[in-house]
């Protein structure tokens, strides 16, 4: 995006220096004008491109945590429920 801005900048410097003539420069100006408009509007696409990103980025966290979350019950839950066998099975041989 900078450098997108930065050529806008210098084509503007460079478009200045070759104006000759009064239809030139004005021929010029619009052309700079032109050329600041597309550069501001390239800036505005990168820059609703990175909130989209971002936003996707933390939904993604968001999504990894939650299953992580899910793991960890499920495997405590299958703990629980081998425990529940294991002392089950315990009882039934003491007796």
């Amino acid at each position: 995006m900078r450098k997108i801005i930065l050529a806008a900048a210098a084509a503007t410097a460079v478009l200045g220096l070759s104006a000759c003539s009064g239809s030139t420069e004005s021929e010029t100006d619009e052309t700079v004008e032109a050329m600041n408009e597309q550069a501001d509007a390239s800036a505005d696409e990168g820059a609703a491109i990175e909130s989209v990103a971002t936003q996707s980025a933390a939904d993604i966290q968001a999504d990894a945590k939650e299953a992580a979350d899910d793991a960890v019950k499920t495997t405590d839950e299958t703990a629980d429920d081998a425990l529940s066998v294991v002392e089950k099975a315990e009882e039934e041989g003491a007796e």
